[in-house]
């Protein structure tokens, strides 16, 4: 990645250390979150900042080249979520146990399909950050 050591500083502040996607703040999960490309170099992204975001490794994994995905209800292919274009509340909440993502939109859908969201790890870790008063984070 040719981003300056400002611009990711700057893109951790923004999205205030932790994931745009899942939330995660940086003090709870193992390894350090990382730089995503909202739109992949893959697919004609840049290294500007408003195709930054800071994501956790499992939501950039599995995003990986990711731009779209079939939203579950509709069955349309759909843009995933763009944390610097929408906003998360209007894409998303959590359920009242604090431990999933619920879709509110096609596109919050897709997202949860495509990066798998509420995958058995995270669902688990989320209950005890739940247990631990951690979490659902304040948005």
């Amino acid at each position: 990645m040719t981003t300056s050591k400002l611009t990711r500083q700057d893109v951790r502040m923004r999205a205030k250390h932790r994931c745009e996607y899942c939330l995660s703040h940086q003090e709870y999960v193992f390894g350090r979150l990382q730089i995503d490309h909202i739109i992949p170099l893959a697919r004609g992204g840049s290294d500007e900042a408003y195709n930054l975001c800071l994501a956790c490794e499992f939501c950039n994994q599995y995003k990986w080249t990711k731009i779209d995905e079939i939203d579950p209800h509709s069955k349309q292919r759909v843009s995933l979520f763009n944390p610097r274009q929408q906003n998360w509340v209007e894409h998303f909440r959590w359920h009242e146990n604090g431990t999933e993502i619920i879709g509110l939109t096609a596109c919050g859908r897709a997202t949860i399909v495509a990066l798998k969201l509420n995958n058995t790890l995270a669902v688990t870790v989320r209950r005890n950050w739940v247990k631990a008063g951690w979490h659902p984070p304040m948005i």
